[in-house]
């Protein structure tokens, strides 16, 4: 009997995080289908290979409490089956997606009988006009019959896929989907609104006052009143601690969040220890509401779901639900860099479950694959998409590098991500200009030189040696200063125009060697878009791309030490 592949785990690499799959790193170029499209494994069949012609190699999609047990206690995996089946023979790997309890702020996921059950599954209730109280559809954080039901349920759905799953098709599960209360900053129903009127959980009162330095700034200014209040002897309630905010009720939100969603993460983990990681919908301070109705931005908790594991809240997320190996952005209308900033640079793996399925998107997967060494990228609705795929052509052009990619991130500083949007002719003293040092080389990156109008880039630039770079990508040139402060010229030595010829291995053969026009005879490194605009000029000295990866090695020049 052939014996189990590897289970996938994260590890920890330099200064970020990979992950394992088949014991080997992986790097996931994903993309997430639509809401109800793993729940037919007829629907997905002439989805499965448009998924793969777009460069996908992980497809992500949910698995919905209210289908696998319809009714309680009785499971059904066929369908579920018949989608790891559909998957695994076209080679893709799939991350589920847990719907359980909640999806996007709401409880709609929940099977029938839990749903007509509001005694034994309370909801929660939300101030409505005129001060009354309005009952949501969402399950109350603060029932166990609640937590208990959605945590046996994805214990059993987690059994099921260990049993059935020895290929190791499912690499990673999300649990739940956006969680978080819509519509109020917190909820008033009457055990919620006892809550709140009693003394916070001394367990999380504890918590912040041994770690109050080490918090996060945004979180502590927010909440400077608890480090004033933190001795008294009375017993004081949420209010009295944290002050009378929409904030307070977005941590007391969080908190409670944060340990219902634990509680069912840890029941799946005993049944099987895949990477578990939780979404969430961030706010955008400036938007009133959220983005043309859809699930993203909004500028205050219940406008964005109020207690979801956004940036205020993040320490009490990475304190209170353990079992959760990391939490992910899913960025549309927040600041894509400042995200990453956010989310990539604390102690858990960058993961992006949904973003920006167009061209604007596309080109930021770069930046967060090169400079923040996310674990994968994943636009969302990508089995609607008809004509042009926007990230395709970069997806095509990652996957054969993925062994170089994921070597280069496991080294500290050996690789960096960027992007350039289309050229704005109005604003052209507010061009991107991305300065980066490895080593003892300072790069600069701009657009590509072109002698018409300048177009979008995107790309990635690997340090594989003390003195050699891989450029991959497009629309954007390089120029190098050694950072010795002996050196009076640096320059290049040699400029290769490369493709894979071993993808497993991560290697490279050269297709031929770049110079003069393209290198402006030893001044940059030009990685043009594929349809450069000449201009007017009548001397064509710009190249349209050709493999898009290349290889240069520069040098430079020591002033002679005085005897």
């Amino acid at each position: 009997m052939k014996s189990a592949a590897a289970l996938p785990c994260l590890s920890k690499a330099a200064s970020t995080w990979q992950l394992h799959v088949d014991g080997k790193p992986y790097l996931i170029l994903g993309g997430q289908v639509q809401n109800s499209s793993l729940s037919s494994a007829e629907h997905m069949k002439p989805i499965w290979k448009r998924l793969v012609d777009m460069g996908i190699n992980t497809v992500l999609g949910p698995v919905s409490w209210e289908d696998i047990e319809p009714t309680e206690g009785a499971f059904e995996f066929k369908e579920l089956d018949a989608i790891l089946d559909g998957a695994r023979s076209h080679g893709l790997r799939l991350v589920l997606l847990w719907f359980g309890s909640f999806k996007n702020g709401m409880s709609t996921y929940a099977p029938s009988w839990v749903k007509k059950d509001a005694q034994r599954f309370p909801r929660a209730q939300v101030q409505a006009a005129h001060g009354s109280l309005k009952t949501v559809e969402v399950l109350s954080v603060f029932s166990q019959q609640c937590v208990d039901a959605d945590a046996k349920a994805f214990a059993t759905f987690m059994r099921h896929l260990k049993a059935v799953d020895q290929q190791r098709t499912v690499i990673m599960v999300q649990v739940e989907n956006e969680s978080g209360l819509l519509t109020d900053t917190r909820d008033r129903s009457h055990t919620a609104e006892t809550t709140f009127r009693a003394p916070p959980d001394k367990q999380l009162l504890n918590f912040l006052e041994r770690q109050w330095s080490t918090l996060d700034a945004s979180f502590t200014s927010m909440f400077q009143q608890f480090w004033a209040y933190k001795d008294t002897s009375t017993s004081l309630d949420w209010e009295g601690y944290f002050g009378k905010s929409q904030w307070t009720d977005e941590l007391f939100m969080a908190y409670h969040y944060a340990r219902y969603l634990n509680q069912v993460a840890a029941a799946g983990k005993a049944e099987y220890s895949l990477p578990l990681f939780i979404n969430v919908w961030l706010p955008k301070p400036e938007s009133l509401s959220p983005v043309e109705g859809l699930a993203a931005g909004g500028h205050r908790p219940g406008i964005y779901p109020s207690g979801g594991a956004t940036s205020s809240v993040l320490n009490i997320w990475e304190e209170f639900a353990p079992s959760i190996d990391f939490i992910s952005p899913d960025i549309y209308s927040a600041d894509y860099t400042d995200t990453c900033d956010i989310y990539g640079m604390r102690d858990q793996a960058l993961f992006i479950p949904e973003q920006r399925r167009d061209a604007f998107g596309a080109r930021r997967m770069s930046q967060a694959i090169g400079t923040y060494g996310a674990i994968g990228v994943c636009p969302f609705a990508i089995d609607t998409l008809t004509g042009n795929v926007p990230f395709a052509p970069l997806y095509k052009l990652l996957q054969p590098l993925s062994t170089i990619i994921l070597a280069a991130q496991a080294r500290p500083n050996a690789s960096f991500g960027f992007y350039f949007d289309e050229y704005d002719s109005n604003k052209p003293g507010q061009e991107k200009i991305y300065k980066k040092c490895f080593g003892n080389y300072k790069l600069t990156i701009t657009r590509a030189f072109v002698l018409g109008q300048p177009g979008p880039g995107t790309g990635l630039i690997l340090e594989t040696g003390p003195s050699k770079f891989v450029l991959v990508g497009m629309g954007f040139k390089v120029q190098f200063q050694s950072l010795s402060t002996s050196s009076h010229f640096t320059g290049i030595l040699t400029y290769k125009e490369k493709r894979v010829s071993d993808a497993e291995k991560g290697v490279l053969e050269t297709v031929r060697s770049l110079n003069g026009d393209e290198t402006k005879s030893g001044a940059w490194c030009n990685m043009p878009n594929d349809n450069p605009d000449y201009g007017d000029q009548y001397i064509p000295m710009t190249c349209p791309a050709g493999t898009m990866i290349s290889e240069v090695e520069v040098y430079s020049l020591e002033r002679a030490r005085a005897s």
